[in-house]
């Protein structure tokens, strides 16, 4: 009876927005590096470049969230700007922005976190959220991802380019949101801070274990709703079924979780070891379905790999609503005190 109270409420809630639209599957490799091959003339040589890329990214995934240093920092107002190490066609979407919430460190370490927010979160989300964070002790830089806010194109009024059934650009511009946490990462450790960790929510939350799990510099990971694999959330979520809309008849989700595994958990959940890790999920998420999220704990249990949960009872929107937005947000906070 719980469940199905909550499941209706996640659908209403999810009703609200009405601005999605379903996009043309594409393969993508016009978003590939050039180096990657020249199998364009066709769709069946645009698919054969895809899953070769992807491969090989995925076997060398250090050169792949490679981030070479920058100097280009810009600090006003407490908004922080930065180039993005990775171009893409949209020059709007390739400066960086963050809100930097320093904290009062007088007599403790000097601890920070980067917060990378969900899919198509507003210019304030996640604001208030960093503003506690910083009021017990630990600075936040919250980051606006690749087609947020900002960064968003003229033609875009949802952040679709970061999502989509384009294969080939959800994988690039899902690398750029790593890159660009690793920089924010990097001028951090640049401004004194001794301690360093990631807080990422929902579609951030993936981008914050893949950031984790490349960049020494991070030693703790708050990862809030969860899944080992990209693709499966697109293919199952309540959040997503417009793109999975896109995707249905072209590609199986088989072949589409292969083509994703370099922008999933998954490949990557032993590199988490030296790390200090809180799982958190919701039990009614029909975005993140339990099953999933479920599956990612088991994993870190399987491999021994150290780590805290924490159970959310309501769903993935639901947790934005009070008195489950501050179960979620005191569990956060908890963890980041503790852990850095």
């Amino acid at each position: 009876m719980i469940a199905r109270l909550f499941h209706g409420w996640e659908r209403r809630l999810a009703a609200v927005t009405t601005d999605r639209v379903v996009q043309g599957f594409e393969w993508g490799a016009d978003w590939l590096p050039t180096e990657a091959g020249t199998a364009r003339e066709s769709a069946s040589g645009e698919q054969e470049e895809v899953e070769a890329w992807s491969t090989s990214v995925l076997s060398d995934s250090d050169r792949f969230f490679e981030t070479p240093p920058t100097d280009e920092y810009r600090l006003e107002n407490n908004e922080l700007s930065f180039p993005s190490v990775l171009k893409t066609p949209h020059p709007t979407n390739n400066t960086v922005y963050a809100r930097y919430h320093p904290a009062d460190h007088t007599g403790g370490p000097r601890r920070a976190v980067v917060v990378m927010p969900q899919w198509n979160a507003d210019p304030g989300g996640h604001m208030a959220l960093s503003r506690v964070i910083a009021r017990f002790g630990v600075s936040a830089l919250r980051l606006s991802l690749p087609y947020h806010d900002r960064r968003m194109p003229p033609e875009l009024h949802r952040a679709d380019y970061i999502v989509s059934a384009n294969v080939g650009r959800t994988l690039q511009v899902c690398r750029q949101a790593v890159l660009d946490a690793r920089r924010a990462v990097h001028w951090l450790v640049g401004q004194g801070y001794e301690r360093v960790g990631v807080l990422g929510t929902s579609l951030g939350s993936c981008l914050a274990m893949l950031t984790a799990a490349h960049e020494p510099k991070v030693t703790a990971a708050a990862l809030n709703h969860i899944s080992p694999f990209f693709a499966d959330v697109v293919w199952e979520g309540l959040s997503t079924s417009h793109v999975r809309a896109g995707l249905d008849g072209e590609i199986d989700l088989t072949r589409l979780r292969r083509l994703w595994l370099p922008i999933s958990p998954q490949p990557y959940i032993e590199r988490m070891r030296e790390k200090r890790v809180l799982l958190v999920y919701a039990r009614y998420d029909l975005s993140f379905p339990i099953r999933l999220s479920r599956m990612l704990v088991d994993e870190f249990r399987s491999h021994e790999i150290p780590h805290k949960v924490f159970v959310l009872p309501c769903g993935h929107y639901s947790t934005g609503v009070a008195p489950f937005s501050w179960m979620d947000g005191y569990a956060l906070v908890r963890f980041l005190r503790s852990a850095l």
